[in-house]
């Protein structure tokens, strides 16, 4: 997954100690300019703003309401870790969690399957407070199963009953009546010990049918996700979780800039096309416990030419608050700006680094306090406010230099402070920050 790196606060204790597992995956994570899908919690700092908002959307949305949201940031601002955090926050209160990057092969619309390859991408990711790392979607299925059997042994009534009249609101959605025959059809194969077809009724879920005739012969359906549905789909996916118990749904969206890539303008407005239905289903409240956070650039949002705000549909709903400006902010509507970190912020994050590498134990520090305003004031004098404006390569140059006193306990890091070489984050071609790493020669140590 691709991502830029920035924190996030609430408030804690560094007397926790952190599991090796978690603290090994969130470093090698951070120290490849990536966004760990754990441990998120032990670098929050800043934006506690955001951090309210988010939580106010996940009780609307679990209270039955509808949320829409464009994070907006600069490259390196920290949009993907934001995006990461509100999934968390949202799986911790119960809702049903789906996240994907688009991509040329991924997109909102498209004729040739690239929309239907989003949906089986979200799908491959749906994710629960238990299953945090994706490939939820069977346990999902499997949870309404159970709840329905236990309803049926308490009300006497037949299973299939239960299931089927359960199955009801799902039904009366568009799209809903192929779902719940293929929920249906998982139930039957589950009873009858058939593993074959319910391997295929969770195909059929992920949209992995690209043929109508496989799935009828499979499941006795005579439709499979399309291109054209997919928005439908994602709403009946939303309504089911909540039938199996959890308490809603949210769709994240990452990389949004490249629907703004997109060469040819009918295509662009087409994909434009369906972030508007998304945007007035949410604002007119046409949806239920459902929720969608795009993640994007300025320049996917107000480029005049290419943007959304080239979509004029969308320009009107997405308009900010006129009198939010001069250092006021107003973070109610659709478009979330993310505020740049600020230098404290950053020492904060230092702080917290330093305790992540230790594994959450003081006494393993590998750098005392006055470590941390000095590799500041290093960073500033190479980058200027690019270090805690899009901190990416400061968090990078810092674990590094984590490493390599762990590697090498003799060393001081007051010289080797010297030797740090950071310069500012920029787009790699690939989309990934190249991977940054000590050389075991400290003569020749470079991060």
């Amino acid at each position: 997954m691709t991502g830029s790196l920035s924190v996030v606060a609430t408030e804690g204790t560094q007397a926790e100690r952190i599991r090796p597992k978690e603290r090994d995956t969130a470093i090698n994570a951070l120290r490849t300019g990536v966004v760990p899908r754990v441990g998120l919690r032990h670098v929050q700092v800043g934006r506690v703003g955001e951090v309210a908002q988010v939580l106010r959307d996940v009780e609307r949305i679990a209270g039955g309401g509808s949320a829409v949201r464009f994070v907006i940031g600069e490259y390196g601002s920290g949009k993907t870790f934001f995006l990461n955090l509100a999934r968390s926050l949202a799986m911790e209160k119960k809702l049903v969690v789906v996240h994907a990057d688009l991509a040329p092969d991924r997109r909102l619309h498209a004729t040739g399957g690239q929309a239907r390859g989003l949906y089986a991408e979200l799908m491959r990711n749906l994710s629960t407070r238990t299953r945090p790392e994706g490939g939820a979607l069977a346990s999902v299925v499997e949870r309404f199963v159970t709840d329905a059997e236990k309803a049926a042994r308490l009300s006497g009534a037949e299973v299939g009953e239960v299931v089927r009249e359960r199955l009801g609101p799902v039904q009366d959605l568009v799209s809903g009546h192929d779902f719940a025959a293929v929920v249906v059809r998982y139930w039957e194969a589950s009873q009858a010990g058939d593993e074959a077809t319910k391997t295929a009724a969770l195909r059929w879920l992920r949209g992995e049918y690209a043929l109508k005739t496989e799935a009828r012969q499979m499941l006795g359906v005579r439709s499979v996700i399309e291109d054209s549905s997919v928005h439908d789909y994602l709403k009946v996916m939303g309504g089911f979780v909540r039938l199996a118990g959890y308490d809603g749904f949210l769709v994240v969206l990452d990389e949004m800039v490249n629907l703004f890539k997109l060469v040819h303008a009918q295509a662009r407005n087409a994909n434009y096309e369906q972030i508007l239905r998304i945007v007035n289903d949410v604002l007119q409240g046409s949806v239920e416990g459902v929720g969608f956070y795009f993640g994007g650039t300025p320049e996917f949002l107000m480029d005049t030419r290419r943007g959304l705000y080239s979509y004029e549909a969308l320009r009107s709903r997405l308009a900010e608050n006129a009198f939010a400006r001069d250092g006021l902010v107003d973070l109610t509507g659709p478009v979330l700006r993310l505020q740049a970190l600020r230098p404290e912020d950053v020492y904060v994050l230092l702080e917290k680094l330093r305790h992540l590498y230790a594994g959450g134990d003081a006494a393993r520090h590998l750098v005392p306090d006055a470590a941390l305003p000095a590799f500041l004031e290093h960073c500033a004098k190479r980058i200027g406010d690019a270090y805690f404006r899009t901190p990416r390569n400061t968090i990078k140059a810092f674990l590094d230099l984590l490493a390599v006193l762990d590697q090498n306990p003799g060393a001081d890091w007051r010289a080797l402070l010297g030797q740090v070489d950071i310069a500012p984050d920029a787009p790699s071609p690939g989309g990934d920050a190249d991977d940054a790493a000590a050389d075991d020669d400290l003569g020749t140590f470079r991060i």
